[in-house]
């Protein structure tokens, strides 16, 4: 066999049998950095759990390496920046934990409903105190999902066994999905309030940090209970501490927190809490689907098909990666600059490629990139340039792509669109030395796409742009550099400042609240 397969960690041997008969397989679960480094050119994939690190230096010393492949969900330990600089595909098995973790959320809160965990640590200190241990049913409870993605999917169906109402929160599920899983969709406050019981399945960023705190716990049921298996950090456990302590909630599951372990953490001591050390994705099941599903994966890559779970781009030709890598951090700057400025559900993007770009024959792989960049900040489970086309129709966001000739005295350009339930944002970018952002909704600028930027909507009035800039100064922020664009004296303009420091949420209200501001919004890119 011409092909040759290393697995650096121990995975289940049913993904071993599965590319036996594609390829030459060695194991070597404990193998070094310095002997990976030695060996790692001699093959065309590598596996890896959690163990072995693919790192910049390994990718590097690889000389036939296609793909990496991590049986498991995250990819932390490989580096996916030098991956893709060297087009090797980098995979993973997100969908093999999806029925462990949604059952080890049923675990917990029947565990809590039940209080199954102090019952048995009183048994067996040799007591037997019944009336201690009254617990609830879950029948006809209410329980809300933050996120339904396959995981709060799973959990839901699970719900229903246990004769539970379901209300989820998710900006992005689609009436059609909804309708199919029986659930009622409402808000993030209104979720809160009605739920019973309250999980979460989103991922951690900078928008759902903490998006369970002292003023959300404020807002739920004083029997409620919530339970998380997602990420440490959404949940902000001094405020849940709080909350349990002081019985404004029953009590709450955690398989995740900020810092692992929490050995310092006041949760430690509380009986209405049941804590499990991040063992949500730990069952063998989970870690055979995730052996099979990677050899698979392999598979498809060594007979020329596409994988489905790539992580970054898939494998292009020298001459096609020279002629689009350039456009690469722009794709990314415009995609995280809608997604931090869309208000309410994405319902439409549309992508135009302008001048030379416009004669490129592969611009799907671009906007792929866009729906990348765009989706993956508010989806759970993870879009790839492979899946990010039907997740984005499996959401109801329409997606046209484009072509035009006039590229407005430039090389090329790129002019990406996105209707959003409650705005519409356009903007178009150009690469020369760097990408820069030359429209904005428009209005003419020229911005270097770098930073954290705060764009107002303004009446072009004398004392406007001062006012903007003196509640800036108020809240201590030092703004680096500013340009406004318009279209007449007078009208309607963009100002797109520059600043040094995070925009907090009350500076944004505070500008809105100025007389001829009409929008403003901040972006880190």
């Amino acid at each position: 066999m011409d092909k040759k397969v290393l697995i650096a960690d121990q995975i289940n041997e049913k993904g071993i049998d599965e590319l036996t008969d594609i390829a030459e397989v060695v194991s070597n679960f404990t193998i070094s950095k310095e002997e990976l480094l030695d060996v790692i050119k001699d093959f065309d994939a590598i596996i890896v759990r959690s163990r072995t690190k693919v790192t910049r230096e390994v990718i590097e010393a690889s000389k036939k390496l296609k793909i990496i492949a991590r049986a498991g969900v995250g990819v932390d330990n490989v580096d996916v920046q030098a991956a893709t600089e060297r087009g090797v595909m980098v995979i993973n098995a997100p969908e093999s934990t999806s029925i462990t973790v949604a059952e080890h959320t049923m675990g917990l809160i029947l565990a809590l409903s039940r209080k199954i965990a102090i019952a048995d640590s009183s048994v067996k200190q040799g007591k037997w105190e019944k009336g201690r241990f009254m617990g609830i049913e879950l029948n006809g409870k209410t329980l809300g999902v933050i996120g339904m993605g396959r995981i709060g999917s799973q959990v839901v169906t699970r719900s229903k066994a246990f004769g539970m109402e379901t209300f989820v929160y998710d900006p992005y599920i689609t009436e059609k999905t909804a309708l199919e899983l029986g659930v009622t969709v409402v808000d993030l406050e209104t979720l809160i309030k009605k739920s019973d019981v309250m999980t979460i399945h989103v991922p951690l960023t900078n928008e759902t940090k903490h998006l369970i705190s002292k003023e959300q716990f404020e807002m739920m049921k004083e029997n409620a209970f919530i339970v998380n298996c997602a990420r440490g950090g959404i949940i902000n456990e001094d405020d849940l501490y709080e909350a349990l302590s002081t019985n404004k909630i029953r009590g709450a599951g955690l398989d995740v927190f900020e810092n692992e372990p929490p050995k310092d953490s006041p949760l430690l001591g509380r009986e209405n809490v049941v804590l499990t050390p991040h063992i949500a994705a730990s069952t063998s099941e989970a870690q055979r689907d995730a052996a099979i599903i990677v050899a698979n994966e392999i598979k498809k890559v060594f007979k020329g098909q596409s994988p489905r779970n790539v992580i970054n781009m898939p494998v292009l030709d020298t001459e096609t990666l020279s002629t689009i890598k350039p456009y690469f951090e722009l794709i990314e700057k415009i995609g995280k600059f809608m997604i931090q400025t869309a208000k309410g559900n994405i319902n439409e993007i549309d992508v135009t490629y302008c001048g030379e770009l416009s004669e490129f024959p592969k611009h799907d792989i671009l906007t792929r990139m866009i729906l990348q960049e765009v989706l993956n900040p508010i989806l759970n489970e993870p879009v790839n340039l492979v899946n990010a086309t039907s997740v984005a129709e499996n959401r109801g966001i329409i997606v046209t792509e484009g072509k035009r000739c006039d590229a407005k005295g430039f090389k090329s350009l790129i002019k990406v669109e996105m209707k959003s339930d409650n705005n519409d944002v356009s903007l178009e970018g150009i690469f020369t030395q760097k990408p820069k952002i030359v429209m904005i909704n428009g209005y003419k600028v020229d911005v270097e796409t770098e930073g954290t930027m705060l764009i107002c909507k303004y009446k072009d009035k004398p004392g406007t742009i001062g006012a903007v800039g003196t509640k800036i100064g108020e809240h201590n922020i030092n703004i680096a550099k500013m340009q406004v664009g318009r279209k007449e004296l007078g009208g309607e303009a963009v100002m797109v400042l520059k600043v040094d420091q995070h925009v907090p949420e009350s500076l944004i209200s505070d500008i809105k609240k100025l007389e001829d501001v009409h929008d403003a919004v901040s972006v880190n890119l």
